[in-house]
């Protein structure tokens, strides 16, 4: 099949227009989110907007590895990794942060269920970690002591 220099420039400028749609207007190009969970102000009432429930499960299944003292809360680096089964989404919630609920991490049926990333925190607070595998809810907890607010402080 042969494509004309014409053809080829409407497709650039196709995708482009949709590229700039994810740009120009995030809420497009996101699929659905939580956003009475993202902006909730405590974490039992954003977790009931997340998952219909703030009831979870603790357990050593899941494993949260954070620093025990996070120098400067703007940067803390979070990981999340668990040997579940059916693992759907791994969320992270900050609990004396002004809104909690930190991340939300949405995963395909086969992926490896394991996340990392670097929220921000305030103050010291303990720093939930929420895995959703079979319609259960799984979480493991850790202190964080903070030395340099990242929230404003």
């Amino acid at each position: 099949m042969s494509i004309n220099r014409r053809s080829l420039l409407k497709a650039i400028a196709a995708g482009g227009a949709l590229a700039g749609c994810g740009v120009l207007m995030p809420r497009l190009a996101l699929a659905a989110w939580a956003e009475k969970a993202f902006t909730a102000e405590e974490q039992t009432v954003a977790m009931q907007e997340l998952y219909g429930s703030a009831e979870h499960e603790h357990t050593t299944e899941v494993i949260l590895k954070a620093p025990d003292i996070a120098e400067n809360g703007a940067v803390v680096p979070v990981t999340v990794s668990t040997g579940l089964e059916n693992v759907e989404t791994i969320s992270i919630f900050v609990e004396n942060n002004p809104t909690p609920l930190a991340a939300e991490f949405v995963l395909p049926a086969g992926t490896q269920a394991k996340v990392s990333t670097r929220i921000r925190m305030g103050q010291t607070s303990k720093v939930t970690t929420v895995v959703k595998a079979g319609g259960k809810l799984y979480s493991a907890a850790k202190e964080v002591k903070v030395t340099i607010g990242g929230c404003g402080g």
